[in-house]
């Protein structure tokens, strides 16, 4: 089943720090990810100075379960970078 994340970052002082200091570990997983093929595609939210703010992924997990498993180990999770988490089941377009 596939998801779609979107994240958004802190807004506190140090948040920018925080995603700096997890970002090396989340892309490696990233690529973990899709070497597996549970990664479909996904980048960074950008604020109006081209910042990053926060992040949209789209993920395929067998179930909802096993995205939630996966996702409460994530760097950006782990390292308190993401404080907002909404996940949507989702469906690419086949075009």
């Amino acid at each position: 089943m596939q998801f779609i994340l979107i994240a958004r970052d802190g807004t506190d002082p140090e948040a920018p720090e925080r995603r700096q200091a997890a970002r090396a570990e989340h892309l490696t997983n990233m690529r973990r990810l899709k070497a597996t093929g549970n990664y479909i595609f996904g980048g960074a939210i950008l604020n109006e100075n081209g910042d990053m703010v926060g992040s949209t992924i789209v993920f395929d997990f067998p179930d909802r379960a096993a995205f939630d498993a996966w996702l409460k180990n994530d760097p950006y999770v782990t390292g308190n970078v993401w404080q907002q988490i909404e996940v949507e089941g989702f469906r690419v377009a086949p075009v």
